[in-house]
């Protein structure tokens, strides 16, 4: 049984960024876990720019901004151990966390920790949530994956596709594809709205002249051995596809980009308490969880759409995980946080009443124009900020200052008003 303070599960933009706060917070006995053969996770893929405008206010590609972090951990000399499976996460009788993983070096391995950080990513949702009628021909895969091969193996998964979602990767994808001289005949959306950023729709699919078929899904797969074409159909507003608008169109490779889901059996095992909106772990402003000592975040938490923000909510994990085994974890009254009114969600679920100055993440359920985003604590408004746009496929964020937070007697409440109401 080795033993350290703290363990990050996930060797990822979270996991990293949340390790070096950790150390700069004065938790110097912690240890990075990461089933990769290098640091970096998904980013290592990503070989596009666009990330770190926010971070570092200049473009990098993934692989860069990943390598950002990477060198800080080796500057602090942070240990880490690559090739390595979490198994599982149990709470020991006085309080210690167990974590139990695996690698070809060690073997078997057990790890009492005081502390644990969750930044275990998320993962793509498969064609098998989707009941697509048709057979299993070869040619059909996930966005992630398409990418890896083209990025990273140097392969094509077809010359001719279609992709069904709009999501950031699927878009990336149109675009990556088109580049290596395949053929993008769609990207076909089930909602009224595109999934991505507003930065890519017009970089990936109108720079390249690609159509955005919005309100329209796949209906069926053609092809035995090999995808041969997709039947394509507009939905109306019960998402049902609609008699007679079917379209075929030829092609041989299917790309899903369809959702993300944060990687949370972990948590599950844990008894960590999850969100059913967010498919991540309840936290407070301190991103712990239901179990004391266990913090989560980045995508396991909730799916973000700029790493800027993994890395800035990563860094509260750390520091406040690197507190917590300093024995200075939060007092005072615990109130619910909530969306209503077009907003999803909101991260954190709970605040602390004598909480510090902390951020509000959330999502709205649907595209809104000239709204007000309004933050509301037992009928008070303590924050109130005009939006021309909200998007589902733009995560908003708000900063509660100390005279604001003050004023939180009770539950808060995230909404949106129209401009005018």
């Amino acid at each position: 049984m080795k033993q350290t303070d703290l363990v990050i599960i996930g060797g990822g933009p979270a996991g990293m960024a949340a390790a070096i706060a950790a150390y700069d917070q004065g938790t110097r006995d912690l240890l990075i876990l990461d089933r990769e053969p290098q640091l970096g996770g998904i980013l290592e893929q990503c070989i596009h720019n666009g990330f770190g405008l926010h971070r570092f206010k200049e473009e990098l590609t993934g692989p860069e901004y990943a390598a950002r972090f990477a060198e800080q951990v080796e500057k602090r000399n942070i240990p880490y151990l690559l090739d390595t499976m979490v198994l599982s996460l149990e709470t020991g009788a006085s309080g210690e966390k167990i974590v139990t993983a695996v690698n070809p070096r060690e073997g078997y391995l057990k790890i009492r920790a005081k502390a644990v950080v969750l930044a275990m990513g998320c993962r793509e949702r498969p064609r098998g949530a989707l009941n697509i009628a048709g057979t299993r021909p070869a040619g059909i895969y996930t966005a992630g994956a398409a990418q890896k091969f083209v990025n990273m193996k140097g392969e094509m998964p077809g010359k001719r596709a279609v992709i069904l979602g709009s999501g950031d990767i699927g878009l990336i994808m149109a675009r990556r594809m088109t580049l290596e001289g395949a053929k993008v005949e769609a990207v076909c959306e089930l909602m009224p709205y595109s999934g991505g950023l507003t930065r890519n729709i017009v970089q990936c699919l109108e720079d390249f002249g690609i159509p955005l078929k919005l309100s329209h899904t796949v209906v069926q797969i053609h092809g035995k051995e090999r995808v041969e074409g997709v039947t394509i159909a507009a939905v109306g507003p019960d998402k049902r596809p609609i008699p007679g608008t079917e379209e075929l169109i030829p092609c041989d490779t299917l790309l899903l980009s369809v959702g993300l889901i944060p990687e949370n059996e972990l948590s599950k095992e844990a008894g960590v308490e999850l969100d059913p909106v967010t498919n991540g772990a309840v936290v407070d402003e301190c991103r712990q969880t239901s179990i004391p000592g266990v913090f989560a975040c980045g995508n396991v938490l909730h799916v973000h759409d700029l790493v800027d923000y993994v890395s800035e909510e990563a860094e509260i994990a750390g520091k406040q995980a690197a507190l917590y085994i300093q024995g200075q974890a939060p007092a005072g009254k615990v109130f619910p946080v909530s969306g209503k009114d077009g907003v999803r969600y909101v991260v954190p679920q709970l605040v602390h009443q004598n909480a510090k100055p902390f951020a509000l993440y959330f999502r709205v359920g649907d595209v809104y124009k000239n709204v007000r985003i309004v933050v509301e604590c037992e009928g008070k408004v303590l924050l109130s900020r005009k939006k021309q746009k909200a998007a589902p496929g733009e995560m908003e964020t708000l900063l509660l200052k100390e005279e604001q937070i003050a004023k939180i007697t009770g539950p808060l409440t995230v909404r949106l008003e129209k401009e005018g109401d």
